[in-house]
């Protein structure tokens, strides 16, 4: 069967929501069309269309535009019927309680890891990720975690431009890169310390579904003060256990992955 063209007014308004749902306040429509490379007038309609249709509505005062809850609710929904949800939300809430530490799980894109919930706790430290962040694949223990157990062809997008530099700590080798993620995948878990902000660090795992592939990453989110750059044998050991308990939830066997 041939491949259909897709639908460009279909792209165009999916890319607006999308930046949208990353943006951290309303946007103009100046911001947009820059993003996402589309003229400023169809911008301005696809935006008017959203407001009439309820999914976006414009600030009074500085005419910038912003997402309404209706899309949540759909996010909502769609949650309610998918089992990885119910699934995920289970074991996010054992790892919380196990370690008193944010508890995030990713989604593997093509561009990135996209955060798919995460349930926080109480901080002195203020955690910006939420749901619908994407992280990029070489400066988060998410993304390693995909360069180490997904697809090769996540690879194809690390070479096409120059990493970028979040923090001092940032890897931009591609060298170093690489014998990171070999380091990820003979021990089974990722860090990032202060990779994409100073003072915060990640431990994440795989999660393969009953095929054995890697269909999305759990891990906990904190200061470097509680998850170190070498984490503690207990946080790592819980962290790999909701791993696991997450692909069987998932129907993964371990003989599956041979």
């Amino acid at each position: 069967m041939p491949q259909l063209a897709p639908i460009e007014a279909v792209v165009t308004t999916l890319n607006i929501i999308e930046h949208m749902a990353q943006a951290r306040g309303p946007v103009g429509v100046s911001e947009l069309a820059s993003a996402i490379d589309v003229p400023k007038p169809r911008i301005y309609r696809h935006l008017r269309t959203l407001v009439t249709r309820g999914y976006v509505t414009q600030e009074p005062s500085s005419e910038k535009y912003g997402l309404t809850m209706r899309l949540s609710h759909i996010g909502r929904a769609i949650a309610e019927q998918t089992g990885i949800h119910v699934e995920m939300r289970t074991v996010m809430q054992a790892l919380r309680q196990s370690v008193q530490q944010s508890v995030v799980v990713g989604q593997i894109e093509n561009d990135g890891v996209r955060v798919l919930d995460i349930l926080r706790q109480p901080s002195a430290v203020e955690i910006s990720s939420r749901p619908g962040t994407l992280f990029d694949f070489h400066c988060t223990a998410q993304g390693k975690i995909a360069l180490a157990f997904g697809e090769p062809r996540l690879w194809k997008k690390l070479r096409r431009s120059p990493l970028r530099q979040w923090t001092e700590a940032t890897i931009t080798d591609l060298d170093r890169l690489r014998a990171e993620v070999d380091k990820v995948r003979k021990r089974g878990w990722a860090v990032a310390p202060g990779e994409v902000l100073s003072g915060i660090n990640a431990l994440a795992a795989p999660v393969f579904d009953a095929d054995g592939e890697l269909v999305a990453t759990i891990g906990i989110l904190g200061s470097t003060q509680h998850v170190a750059a070498r984490p503690a044998p207990m946080l790592i050991a819980a962290v790999l256990r909701a791993a696991g308990d997450f692909s069987r939830r998932l129907g993964f066997r371990q003989a599956a992955a041979s």
